[in-house]
């Protein structure tokens, strides 16, 4: 074997390597992976109005001014990630990081006021940040800075496991088998491959939708969609992983996504994606509106 080939054959091994310790090394994961975030915005841009999309273009002008060199935003794809990005200066974007998920015990009654404290949730950043996108006064910056987190949060909220909690930091503290792949959790094997399993099967997901299929699946508020989590995760995650209903303390600490769950969860987790992607087309349109509204719903 030449120098060449070998130095090829190790490049391949090493990459493998990478990606097969995905599997292998527990993770904290954050919501839908960037793969999933990136079709939800994709979903979005097919969906918007021409002028909503000249109007987000032109915010792309303002990234060199975030000083985030490392994470750009040069369409909505990178926006869409970009909040997961900055986690790697916890300095100076620390107080950020509650903004992904909101923890609702999935043993109690549904209550987003409650358990958002001084609105550091997923469901109130929508909310605020939907709001400075809307005003058209404040520096593009300011407003590209918010566009990344509307996007990304929309996203967040989707993911079943940012608002349903059994006391396990949904799902990043129950291990969770996924096939024949051991050593994830829950909220990972939830975030990464079955999001790709979902994003892959059947027709893409990122298409223009009818009104018709817009009327189905989008609508609502954050509120909402937080609630529309929690239920999933009350009476669909938890079983489809452990063969048992959540709460008080009898999940045990180890599980597997089986074939048959994976089949189960793959048209849950498909559904989730398309509302983000639609949901949030809706509030891009109604944002960057010259008229559009400042508050949601």
């Amino acid at each position: 074997m030449g120098h060449r080939a070998i130095r090829i054959y190790l490049a391949r091994l090493i990459a493998g390597i990478a990606a097969a310790s995905l599997f292998l090394t527990p993770q904290v994961a954050m919501a839908w992976g960037f793969f999933g975030h990136q079709t939800i915005a994709r979903i979005a841009l097919a969906n918007i109005k021409p002028s909503t999309r000249k109007a987000i273009d032109r915010l792309y002008r303002a990234d060199p001014l975030l000083g985030t060199p490392k994470c750009p935003i040069h369409d909505l794809a990178q926006a869409s990630v970009w909040p997961d990005c900055i986690r790697n200066d916890p300095t100076r974007w620390g107080y950020t990081f509650s903004w992904h998920y909101q923890t609702e015990p999935v043993d109690q009654p549904y209550n987003a006021r409650k358990n958002c404290p001084g609105e550091a949730c997923v469901s109130a950043q929508i909310t605020r940040n939907y709001a400075l996108l809307a005003d058209k006064r404040l520096p593009a910056n300011v407003r590209l800075e918010a566009l990344a987190f509307l996007v990304h949060f929309t996203g967040d909220i989707h993911m079943p496991l940012h608002s349903g909690d059994d006391d396990d930091k949904g799902g990043n503290t129950r291990h969770v088998d996924y096939g024949i792949v051991k050593g994830a959790n829950l909220h990972y094997d939830w975030d990464n491959p079955l999001a790709e399993r979902a994003i892959t099967s059947g027709p893409s997901l990122v298409r223009r939708y009818s009104k018709a299929e817009k009327a189905r699946l989008a609508g609502g508020t954050p509120a909402d969609w937080g609630r529309e989590s929690w239920e999933i995760t009350k009476d669909f995650v938890y079983r489809n992983a452990f063969g048992r209903e959540p709460g008080a303390g009898t999940m045990p600490d180890k599980g597997k996504l089986t074939q048959q769950a994976i089949t189960e969860a793959v048209p849950v987790a498909r559904k989730r994606i398309e509302q983000a992607g639609l949901r949030l087309a809706h509030l891009l349109d109604e944002a960057m509106a010259p008229d559009g509204t400042k508050s949601i719903g």
